[in-house]
């Protein structure tokens, strides 16, 4: 994602790591090409020159901190200020032991629907119970896109087919899912221009039905800086808790267009990077200019290292540092590396492996972790526990329940052992593991 943005403040920052020493001309000409790249990536004015003299001042003003270079300080400074210009961390959490209700808005051709299928797939891979009502009444065959894309994630789709009446369709969905069990219900609302004063209307009276506990705004990437006038007209007809980015993959303007909608005030929750299903995650304005400045997302790493510590109980952690993994861990550990979001996400997070897999081999691994987990759950309770119980009449019963050959059951065996050696030698390094599991290592 903005590719030009993410190469030209990564060639800014090696003038710097690569200068012999550092002096006032060094850091004038790192602000100009700072200055320079985030216009291109149509990022307003008055922002860019108040980032790029922030830059300047600090770089030449501030003492670096004990241990740290001044080079290293100064590329921290950028980071700091490129984070600030992209708004504070998100802080909302769906609340549990309640039907969380989202209501999705947005401007024709923003992406919307495709978003909420996107949405409803990511919610599932959180662990949650979603549920999705299409509302969307104007644009033909938006209920058909919107099974088309939910049918992808599993999620049930409550929709009425030559119904005009969306208010009462939500009304009648809302009933539907009531005693469903869901966690989160998505209403998929019919796109608008802010001039539509009928579709502004139904949208209140939408809300007011709802009273939903979110209203995610869904804005296109590629009108960069009018994501801001956008974003306002909406809030002033429903109150915006969180607005979703899309298109940012082919995005010049997606700088623009994040920056504006962070200065709305409402939180950038996630941004769509790309046309797969897979491709939308949470955002973090940290993790998101620790990517473009290719310092890899470090944080998402350290999280789920803590979640696997946190998650985990003390016999299972003890179970696999010390080599005596069993399939039952194997599968929690694919588990958790599902959880992170899609893997081409979880790739780019990495440190020096950003752009380094290419596409087929990406869908390869996908693959391969789909095909694990369907032959695991093949297994009887003893066989996960004991995996040397597994001889050929065994794994030929697995190939046949899971419905993979059985050269597919052999293959996970094969690397269920490389892991559980490895597990050990690692003891506590679940990253690498996890890398050197899919290949990569």
């Amino acid at each position: 994602m903005l590719d030009n943005l993410k190469t030209s403040l990564r060639a800014a920052i090696k003038k710097i790591v690569n200068s012999s020493g550092v002096d006032e001309a060094l850091i004038k000409e790192l602000a100009k090409d700072v200055q320079r790249a985030l216009l291109q990536a149509d990022v307003n004015v008055k922002l860019v020159l108040e980032i790029t003299k922030n830059l300047e001042y600090r770089s030449l003003n501030e003492n670096p901190p004990p241990g740290l270079s001044r080079k290293d300080h100064i590329v921290k400074i950028l980071y700091d200020e490129l984070a600030n210009l992209l708004g504070k961390e998100n802080e909302f959490s769906f609340k549990p032991g309640k039907l969380n209700k989202v209501l999705m808005l947005g401007i024709q051709g923003s992406g919307k629907t495709t978003l909420t299928g996107k949405l409803a797939k990511f919610l599932t891979k959180q662990g949650y119970k979603v549920g999705v009502i299409g509302a969307d009444t104007y644009r033909p065959g938006a209920l058909v896109q919107l099974k088309t894309n939910c049918e992808k994630a599993n999620v049930d789709v409550y929709g009425e087919e030559g119904n005009k009446d969306s208010p009462a369709i939500v009304k009648n969905g809302l009933k539907h899912f009531a005693d469903s069990g869901l966690d989160i219900i998505l209403i998929d609302t019919a796109g608008r221009h802010k001039e539509e004063k009928d579709l502004l209307d139904e949208m209140k009276e939408i809300s007011k039905i709802a009273e939903p506990d979110l209203a995610l705004l869904v804005i296109d990437g590629t009108i960069g800086q009018q994501c801001y006038s956008q974003a306002e007209s909406f809030h002033k007809t429903v109150p915006v808790g969180g607005i979703v980015i899309t298109k940012l993959d082919s995005s010049a303007k997606g700088g623009g267009a994040l920056a504006a909608s962070a200065a709305t005030g409402a939180k950038i929750m996630y941004v769509g990077t790309g046309e797969r299903i897979d491709d939308l995650e949470l955002f973090s304005p940290t993790r998101f200019v620790g990517r473009l400045l290719g310092m890899g997302d470090i944080q998402a790493l350290l999280d789920l290292a803590k979640r696997l510590e946190s998650e985990a109980d003390d016999v299972r952690m003890k179970r696999i540092s010390s080599g005596k993994m069993n399939m039952d861990d194997f599968y929690y550990q694919l588990e958790e590396v599902t959880k992170v979001g899609s893997l081409r996400g979880f790739l780019d997070s990495m440190p020096g492996l950003s752009g380094m897999v290419k596409e087929d081999q990406l869908d390869q691994m996908e693959g391969r972790i789909q095909k694990w987990r369907f032959i695991i759950q093949s297994m009887t309770k003893q066989e996960k526990a004991d995996p040397d119980l597994l001889n050929a009449s065994r794994i030929k019963r697995i190939a046949r329940g899971s419905g993979w050959p059985e050269h597919e059951v052999k293959e996970l065996l094969k690397n269920y052992k490389n892991s559980k050696g490895m597990m050990k030698a690692a003891k506590g390094r679940q990253m690498q593991g996890f890398m050197r599991k899919m290949g990569l290592g």
